[in-house]
């Protein structure tokens, strides 16, 4: 137990401030915003790519690719940072992601831009998840949930940036260059992360389910397949289709057994016994069948049907994103507040279907008006239904299933989205094709017109004649309606659902929500470091430290004043220091702050040597029932985590009451004067 505290208060130390965490966190900040645009940044250039590339029934995989790569990988890049070290797996992942943007520029055909939207997904799941982890390893315990907010800011920001910085690039560039950014961005990071990052980190060794996650990849992408082919390339009953049908059922049944095997399974399986847990990720899933599928062929819609630009379709998308990040920031305050949270799915999946079934009714003469309330109101109910399935979750498991919980949440969502796009793709495909059928077949397509061609390449309607491209027009708009009302099912299903989910007291720790997960964040993190980042954030709507010093002064029975509190916290867990340093830690000048000092000399609880300010017996004792008591007020958080049963728990809150209790933040406020 002491070398654990003595290697966290070294680390303390060690960690980076002023203008080298500044640069480190703005290098994190770049890393985790190139991933999260790459979700999104593709959908407005897509109709472009197939009309350069063509492989229109393949279009869905170009998104797919990368949210399966991305989404199987998280949790992995997560266990390996753990045991093998963060810094040179970032750098790795970033090395990854570079490469897969770099050959998605140089992509030929669509068969190449998939398989290397993959490996770029590859590299992005480890840019999500390690970014955040590396965050804790940098910043002080009561500041990580204010950056870590941040972060899932950059989210927010990605998802609305994300389409209108494609389009732009279309329009101004070309949209090989909404791959090529990505590297010179990519490689400010690298150095920057490379010269300045010396942070230590934690080591912990794991037993990582290798066969669980590639199972996974094998039945999700059996499945995908399966719904990208069926009725499109091959029929329904033939051989290929019920073949992947088949592969996916055994996949499916050796993943379920080797994860009953694993000793740190991907997603254990008694989860599923948990209703909310179940119903939770039942939900998300449709949530993420809805949204994916939504931003990829809304841009199609509006460029294709309405002709608008590409930056133009992006810019039609902001009222689908404002009102999710409004919704979802939202409901989070709310829920803070109020601790109720079962209403907000069950209000948000019907406005969720019911904006679906509106947009299944836009046409190429909808007005804009009407269009971007439809897109409003499909944001606002995901953004109700996405930040509140996290909490639901968190608020009802086992300490001991906390991580795996958050992270299988929003990996359904994920893989809802996998699905999302990939059913939308076949739907619209089939649909489009029939109407071009049914088009020849009344005779409206002039003598040896190649309709093919068309629904390859959208730019060739201008080409054509106006009575003709009206007819093509509405084939096209006709397509995208059925894609919206074959989705209202999925999204009535959520509602269903969220009428079975159970509504329990609210945790003080589920009360903390991590906006980033709100607004389409992966999550990897761990049972510790989840209940560290909901503690941090608590901590940090603390009172002013004197208040808290002085509480705990009562409690612990030490009469001292806060600013000397804080000094002997300070002392006691650095070892001998000169006054100078404690001051300028404190964030005052040495004649302010001896007065506090002289008071813990004159006591008996610190004496003045050569080597410094040292720590006597007296202080010592008094120090810890200090730290003792600051760590009892953290455990009235954990109501229901039981830390008394859990030693990780326990330590826990001894490491972030000694490492809160002499930061540098609360003593520039415990020293301040009267």
């Amino acid at each position: 137990m002491a070398a654990d505290q003595a290697s966290a208060e070294t680390g303390a130390q060690d960690m980076p401030k002023g203008r080298d965490l500044a640069v480190i966190l703005g290098a994190l900040m770049l890393s985790i915003l190139l991933a999260a645009l790459d979700q999104t940044i593709v959908s407005t250039a897509l109709p472009t790519i197939v009309s350069d590339l063509g492989g229109l029934n393949h279009l869905s995989w170009v998104v797919t690719a990368y949210l399966l790569a991305s989404t199987a990988s998280t949790p992995l890049w997560g266990k390996l940072g753990d045991q093998y070290g963060r810094k040179r797996l970032f750098q790795l992942s970033i090395v990854i992601f570079l490469i897969g943007s770099a050959l998605c520029g140089q992509a030929g055909n669509m068969a190449e831009l998939i398989t290397f939207r993959a490996i770029q997904g590859l590299g992005g799941g480890g840019l999500m998840v390690l970014v955040v982890a590396i965050v804790g390893d940098v910043v002080p315990p009561r500041e990580r949930g204010r950056y870590q907010g941040l972060f899932g800011g950059v989210f927010g920001v990605a998802s609305v940036c994300g389409p209108l910085l494609g389009g732009w690039f279309v329009d101004n560039l070309s949209w090989r260059w909404v791959f090529y950014i990505n590297i010179p961005i990519g490689l400010v990071a690298l150095v920057v992360i490379a010269a300045v990052l010396h942070a230590p980190t934690e080591r912990q060794a794991h037993r990582i389910d290798y066969l669980g996650t590639l199972l996974i990849v094998g039945w999700s992408v059996a499945l995908v397949l399966l719904t990208t082919w069926g009725g499109t390339t091959y029929g329904w009953g033939s051989f290929p289709i019920v073949g992947l049908g088949v592969l996916a059922v055994v996949l499916i049944a050796l993943w379920a057994f080797a994860e009953r095997r694993a000793a740190e399974p991907v997603l254990p399986l008694h989860l599923f016994t948990e209703s909310v847990f179940t119903l939770s990720a039942a939900i998300s899933f449709a949530v993420g069948f809805a949204m994916f599928g939504a931003l990829t062929f809304l841009p199609i819609f509006l460029q294709v049907v309405h002709g608008v630009s590409p930056t133009l379709s992006g810019v039609h998308l902001l009222p689908m994103m404002a009102g999710l990040l409004l919704a979802s920031i939202g409901s989070g305050q709310v829920i803070s507040r109020t601790g109720r949270y079962r209403i907000f799915p069950v209000v948000g999946t019907p406005i969720v279907a019911v904006a679906l079934f509106l947009l299944s009714r836009v046409d190429e003469t909808s007005s804009t008006l009407s269009m971007s309330l439809r897109f409003a109101l499909l944001g606002f109910g995901l953004g109700l239904v996405m930040q509140v399935l996290v909490i639901a979750v968190q608020n009802r498991v086992p300490y001991r299933d906390l991580g795996a919980a958050t992270s299988g949440v929003t990996f359904f969502r994920q893989i809802g989205g996998s699905f999302g796009v990939a059913v939308f793709g076949s739907i619209f495909s089939n649909r489009l094709a029939s109407n071009m059928t049914d088009l020849a077949r009344r005779g409206e397509l002039p003598p040896g017109f190649d309709a093919r061609a068309v629904q390859g390449n959208a730019r060739l309607l201008d080409k054509l004649p106006s009575n003709v491209r009206g007819h093509f027009l509405h084939a096209y708009s006709d397509a995208i309606q059925h894609v919206f009302l074959w989705a209202v099912p999925v999204a009535a299903a959520g509602f269903v659902l969220a009428l079975f989910l159970r509504e329990a007291p609210l945790r003080s720790t589920a009360a903390a929500p991590d906006y980033g997960e709100g607004v389409g964040g992966a999550s990897a993190r761990g049972s510790r470091e989840e209940i560290e980042r909901a503690l941090s954030d608590l901590m940090r709507r603390d009172p002013n430290a004197r208040e808290v010093l002085a509480r705990l002064g009562r409690l612990a029975g030490v009469d001292l004043p806060p600013g000397s509190m804080w000094a002997l916290c300070r002392i006691a867990r650095e070892g001998p220091v000169a006054g100078d340093v404690l001051a300028r830690r404190a964030g005052v000048d040495v004649e302010k702050g001896r007065p506090f000092v002289d008071r813990l000399v004159d006591g008996g609880y610190v004496t003045r040597t050569d080597a410094g300010l040292t720590v006597t017996a007296q202080g010592r004792d008094a120090s810890e029932r200090l730290f003792a008591t600051r760590a009892r007020g953290l455990a009235r958080h954990l109501d229901g985590w039981s830390p008394e049963e859990n030693p990780e728990l326990t330590r826990l809150l001894e490491k972030l009451a000694r490492t809160t209790l002499g930061d540098d933040a609360s003593g520039r406020q415990a020293q301040a004067a009267d």
